[in-house]
């Protein structure tokens, strides 16, 4: 089980990352269009530095809804193999069954 505090973390990321969105997307199309000058261009991107960190979408974490763990997660399924291991195994997952031979 990971951190509450780390979880916590991760849902405070999704939040700003929503609330800013629309406005990061339309700074860097501003930033992109050619036809502006380029002192225009650097007083936009230095508006889009000054915007949360926390707010840009690459600091997001994909982590197990069940366990919050962050690593060996499978995206279809929004869980790590070790929760997928053991839903499989107590036959909560539809069509899956744990192999043995």
């Amino acid at each position: 089980m990971a951190k509450t505090s780390m979880i916590e973390r991760q849902k405070k990321r999704e939040k700003l990352v929503e609330q800013y969105a629309a406005k990061r997307a339309a700074l860097k199309e501003q930033i992109r269009d050619e036809s502006l000058s380029l002192a225009d261009r650097v007083k936009l991107s230095m508006k889009l530095a000054k915007l949360p960190r926390n707010s840009s979408a690459t600091r997001l974490h994909n982590r197990c809804e069940i366990s919050g763990r962050p690593k060996a997660y499978y995206r279809k399924l929004k869980m790590s193999r070790i929760a997928l291991r053991d839903y499989a195994s107590v036959g909560q997952i539809p069509g899956m069954v744990k192999s043995s031979w």
